[in-house]
């Protein structure tokens, strides 16, 4: 019965992820069509910037509220309207008429995500409690599966129709999951609350009471950096591919897409910060992201193999890697019952920033070239994350995590 149980909890989360993915094909979606969005709204490089990367504000302003709603109402009802909000706007962003509208709509979706997002984390990580780091990460697994999808359909559709169609499409897409989540999922998966009495021999004693604790503060301020540098390149990379280099909207898609492909490595790095002294973990990766970040805005004799390569690189150091241990270890790093406070905080850390990666980076770019921009927003702030992840002081070993928990799913 518990291997059931487990099986049944598995399939009920992997449908909450299945929503997950319409949100990523959305992110990359967006960034393949902004040149087409540019020319007929008449808009600049900052200005295409800032809404390629504006949702994020609204996933970081509604991510702490959300947190904190978390505790006092469904999951699983958080998690269905943030995808209604989320699918109803991004169906409305092809009737944009202008760059007010357009920023409103990008902003609305960015909500509905955090609500999502936020729901998904405190869920995943409170059910499978002994696994949080592999709970966590699979979200973002999801999300390579959907940037994967995202670009190449979008510039599929585009292909055949206008940049409408493609908003249009995944809007009606986030509407058919929106069912299958309603039916397929049970409260019992989504409403399992820890046990709040913390005792002096509790395995979870030593972890702060607070997310403004030190610890998961210095965290925070990582995701900070790391999410501007996830969302320059997000934001503005595939604008730099067909702008500077004059690839075609497909080859852009395909180069972005292998992002996609690298956080397919989330779950690998969630399995490995489970086991290992994540902040080591980060240190490397971050370091990796940087390096990797640089070559993509280096021009790379405008070869396509080389952008695919080190995109896939970027993508499964930064959002393998990176996302995956960063969202856990802030978890990690407080008291259990504080799971949904400390990912509404990573949620926020992460996507408040992010939301002005691409308006900077097209700022940067103005006065410094695509080069020396892309340098500094990938390069620079993935080395000032890694800084803040080595003075955190976090990262118990996991060898004492191990002699204090079962090593079942739940």
């Amino acid at each position: 019965m518990g291997s059931q149980r487990r099986f049944t909890a598995v399939a009920m989360f992997s449908v909450l992820l299945l929503a997950y993915v319409v949100n990523a094909m959305d992110r990359q979606l967006f960034p393949v069509l902004a040149t087409d969005v540019r020319q007929a709204l008449h808009l600049s490089l900052p200005q295409v910037g800032l809404a390629s990367t504006i949702f994020t504000l609204g996933i970081g302003v509604a991510g702490i509220p959300t947190g904190y709603l978390l505790a006092k109402t469904s999951r699983k009802n958080v998690a269905l309207l943030g995808l209604f909000v989320f699918s109803a706007a991004t169906l409305l962003t092809a009737f944009a008429q202008g760059l007010p509208d357009l920023l409103l709509y990008r902003f609305v979706s960015g909500m509905g995500e955090a609500m999502q997002l936020t729901a998904l984390l405190a869920i995943g990580t409170t059910y499978f409690r002994h696994h949080r780091a592999v709970a966590a990460s699979s979200l973002n697994f999801t999300f390579g599966i959907g940037a994967i999808i995202g670009p190449n359909l979008g510039a599929w559709i585009l292909s055949r129709s206008n940049w409408h169609a493609p908003f249009v499409m995944f809007g009606l897409i986030g509407g058919v999951v929106l069912v299958i989540s309603m039916v397929g999922v049970r409260t019992w998966l989504t409403e399992v609350q820890a046990d709040p009495v913390v005792t002096a021999d509790s395995p979870d004693a030593h972890l702060a009471s607070s997310i403004w604790a030190r610890t998961p503060a210095v965290l925070a301020l990582a995701t900070v950096f790391a999410g501007l540098a996830i969302y320059g390149y997000l934001g503005l990379y595939p604008t730099y591919l067909r702008e500077a280099l004059g690839f075609s909207p497909g080859a852009a898609g395909l180069a972005v897409s292998f992002y996609g492909f690298g956080a397919l490595l989330s779950l690998v790095g969630g399995w490995l910060g489970d086991r290992w002294r994540y902040t080591r973990l980060l240190m490397l990766s971050l370091v990796l992201s940087a390096i990797s970040g640089a070559l993509l805005f280096s021009g790379l004799h405008q070869s396509l193999a080389l952008h695919i390569l080190f995109s896939f690189i970027f993508g499964g150091a930064v959002s393998g890697m990176v996302y995956a241990n960063l969202s856990a270890g802030i978890i990690k790093s407080v008291r259990r019952e504080k799971a949904s406070q400390a990912s509404g905080l990573f949620v926020s850390s992460l996507y408040i920033p992010a939301a002005f990666a691409g308006y900077l980076l097209g700022m940067f770019k103005q006065f410094m070239g695509w080069t020396g921009a892309g340098m500094l927003m990938l390069s620079g702030c993935s080395l000032i994350a890694a800084v803040l992840c080595a003075v955190s002081g976090a990262g118990t070993p996991p060898a004492a995590a191990r002699t204090s928990a079962p090593s079942s799913l739940t």
